[in-house]
């Protein structure tokens, strides 16, 4: 981990309540898909963890949603602004898999990290299929540039937009396939390890400090209770059947 005073490029609202933003910053070179940052707001004692979309040289992009005090100060920030962050954290998804099918599942401000996700597993030739989930139409973001990549398909919970219902019904309906990537809430992450055996999930919980050290985002073993594993340093990335 380390720490960068990184300078906002851009800073737009992309749908309800939910902005991208893109840093120049030199961490971007050390970047993985699946990871997060912490980003330091100005008059906040904690620092807020937001996943990253988006790798590019010397800048990344994040995207984020208005939960708070914290984020709304993230929403009113200007070009060339600076930003204090701390990154990359965690572990990110694991890529180097043999499977040919994969089918990337999003729900709401879990969508992010599946993005850069998606463009590494398009530059190896998977045969890709993404299902995201949102509550409604003006809540739905990323759709373009998923579909330069890739099949995708939208839930909305109130039948505003794409399929009506969640994601699990639509993938069934579509009878699609493949290695299973997640992120989303965790009624979704949950559906989703009812139905499937094999892949990975990005598991969302609070954090404080986000290297471990706290231990206030610490999740068992599904197997084992006597095991376990804080989502900040362990994940937020783990197989599905791994943990409660």
């Amino acid at each position: 981990m380390k720490k960068d005073l990184s300078i906002v490029l851009e800073n737009k609202n992309i749908a309800k309540d939910t902005y991208k933003m893109t840093l120049h910053s030199d961490l971007s070179g050390l970047m993985k898909a699946g990871q997060f940052i912490n980003v330091r707001v100005e008059g906040q004692l904690l620092a807020r963890p937001i996943s990253i979309c988006l790798i590019k040289d010397n800048s990344f992009v994040i995207i984020y949603k208005i939960v708070g005090e914290g984020t709304s100060k993230l929403s009113f920030m200007k070009k060339d602004d600076k930003l204090e962050i701390f990154g990359p954290l965690g572990n990110g998804f694991n890529t180097d898999v043999p499977d040919n099918d994969i089918l990337i599942i999003g729900g709401g401000i879990g969508v992010p990290p599946l993005y850069q996700l998606a463009r590494e597993m398009a530059f190896k030739k998977k045969s890709l299929n993404v299902v995201l989930g949102f509550n409604t139409r003006d809540a739905v973001f990323l759709e373009e540039e998923f579909k330069q990549i890739s099949a995708i398909f939208i839930s909305t919970v109130d039948g505003s937009y794409g399929y009506k219902g969640n994601v699990i019904d639509l993938i069934k309906q579509k009878s699609l396939k493949g290695l299973i990537y997640a992120c989303g809430p965790s009624k979704m992450l949950n559906a989703i390890e009812s139905n499937f055996k094999d892949g990975y999930v990005s598991r969302e919980a609070r954090m404080a400090c986000g290297i471990g050290a706290c231990m206030a985002c610490v999740c068992k073993d599904k197997k084992d209770e006597n095991i376990s594993y804080r989502v900040c340093a362990d994940g937020p990335v783990f197989k599905i059947g791994q943990v409660l």
